[in-house]
């Protein structure tokens, strides 16, 4: 079995298709925009040929957008790795859908377990898992203290989140912070 069909059955039964379909793009242009799992989006700033192990191999040159870290991916394991295309817009709605759902299972776990299990998640690199985990953390936060971990893995939920969600609607950064803000502020009393 490969890495690829091994992830994309991980997480939520409703999102695995997805998040195959959202894999199987394993071929990007230099200035096309990709998503890294647990990076978050880079853009494709150069395709070249370098001698890996011996052979000579194709590579990605990805500039992860966030923090301007360069990544070489093969272009044989980007599959393999998660790399995959940026959500569409319909995705986008899906992720908001999976935000506003309240629909989260009470949970009882001690948090090194719950933090472990979010973090397989984040590193699936589907945008769907991403949102699961910020959601349950952000209900969570409502109603007990977050660990130090997940206070860090919610961040990073969150600005993973709020990158790609910009990119594939054409807005601000700002403009979808405060959107998924307003999702989990308080309800008025």
């Amino acid at each position: 079995m490969s890495y690829l069909t091994g992830q994309a059955t991980v997480g939520s039964i409703h999102h695995s298709s997805k998040t195959l379909e959202a894999r199987l793009k394993e071929t990007f242009a230099v200035g096309e925009k990709a998503v890294y799992p647990v990076h978050g989006v880079a853009e494709v700033v150069a395709l070249e040929e370098r001698d890996i192990g011996g052979r000579q191999t194709n590579v990605y040159i990805l500039k992860i957008i966030d923090s301007g870290l360069k990544i070489m991916v093969p272009t044989t394991n980007a599959g393999a790795v998660g790399l995959r295309g940026l959500i569409s817009a319909k995705q986008a709605k899906e992720v908001y859908a999976i935000l506003k759902s309240r629909d989260v299972p009470r949970d009882t776990q001690t948090w090194n377990r719950r933090y472990r299990e979010y973090m397989e998640k984040i590193k699936t690199g589907s945008v769907f898992e991403i949102a699961e985990v910020m959601r349950d953390l952000s209900v969570l936060r409502q109603t007990k203290e977050l660990s130090f971990g997940e206070r860090k893995m919610l961040e990073t939920a969150r600005g993973l989140l709020i990158k790609e969600l910009a990119i594939a609607k054409g807005l601000p950064e700002l403009k979808i912070g405060q959107e998924i803000e307003a999702i989990f502020a308080p309800a008025a009393a």
